[in-house]
């Protein structure tokens, strides 16, 4: 690994941080959220759903705050819609976002369960969403959640994720995410599951999503990171989970992904003070401790780099 390398960040904390979260946070609160991640370098977010508000009623304003983003946030930058079919497409492109970003459960009981609709189906979403997008000048992205274990069927077999890699990439996407959505897998079973996806995917640009539930995400994310995925999402503070996932607390905290990322000697353009400061508001704002620990027990050496 050279010195200069460089990993992405995304920040979900605006929409899969907070949709499954008890506090009810005002459009205006959700606009100064992402400006406060974008004042510390983390400047490509998904900020936004455009999903049935009746379903995750959290999220029921995307176009108010992507509004607000747009008129308060100044560039460059990429904010992300999260769309299920073409209706959300639709309500995402005329916000005004720049990238939308699919989902497709690897395990088909998940996707019947998370999104009422067969893998096959969601996949053919995607084949619909990703031509639309790239005619609008919209970035088309998937997540495949459950890539590594599922809640409801348990482990989920490398071929199934390879026939779900082969077909997904078929679609014109731009990017393609492996989601550890409950939290199961560990370092080994990313660089296995990361070299199948390369494998199908070539030069296509891959991220990773990871749940700490059971204190392994951000071994994971560094794990991905040394087998060549340049994406990783994070979330401020490490709030957020799947409300459709039993149990499935924790999303990675950025300021505490960031440190592990500047000591492994990856770059990645946060200012890790600012970061921390940011989650310390978010955490007043929420009322309560998030579960990052790098606001607690500080940055070392004591003067954070980017």
């Amino acid at each position: 690994m050279s010195a200069d390398e460089r990993v992405e960040l995304v920040e979900v904390s605006a929409r899969d941080g907070l949709q499954n979260d008890a506090a009810r946070l005002s459009t205006e609160q959700k606009v100064e959220l992402v400006a406060r991640c974008a004042a510390a370098g983390l400047r490509r977010a998904e900020i936004a759903s455009f999903v049935n508000p009746r379903l995750v009623p959290q999220m029921a304003d995307g176009e108010a705050v992507v509004a607000g983003v747009r008129a308060s946030v100044p560039g460059p930058a990429s904010w992300i819609g999260l769309v299920l079919n073409t209706r959300g497409f639709h309500r995402a492109a005329a916000a005004g976002v720049d990238e939308v970003n699919c989902v497709v459960g690897v395990s088909e009981e998940f996707s019947h369960r998370n999104q009422g609709m067969g893998t096959d189906d969601a996949i053919a979403v995607v084949a619909e969403v990703a031509p639309l997008a790239r005619a609008a000048g919209i970035v088309p992205t998937v997540t495949l959640s459950v890539a590594f274990g599922c809640p409801f069927s348990g482990e989920v077999p490398m071929d199934r994720l390879r026939r779900v890699v082969d077909a997904v990439a078929a679609t014109g996407v731009a990017e393609v995410a492996l989601a550890d959505t409950i939290g199961v897998a560990v370092p080994s079973d990313v660089a296995a599951r990361v070299a199948a996806t390369r494998a199908l995917t070539g030069d296509l640009r891959l991220r990773a999503h990871f749940h700490n539930t059971r204190n392994t995400g951000y071994a994971n994310a560094l794990a991905a990171a040394d087998a060549g995925v340049s994406v990783l999402d994070a979330s401020l503070g490490g709030i957020g989970g799947c409300p459709f996932a039993p149990r499935a607390t924790g999303n990675i905290a950025t300021e505490d992904l960031v440190y592990a990322l500047h000591r492994s000697g990856y770059q990645t353009g946060v200012d890790l003070d600012a970061a921390i400061a940011a989650s310390a508001w978010l955490g007043e704002l929420l009322g309560r401790d998030l579960p990052a620990y790098l606001p607690r027990a500080g940055v070392f050496p004591a003067v954070a780099t980017v």
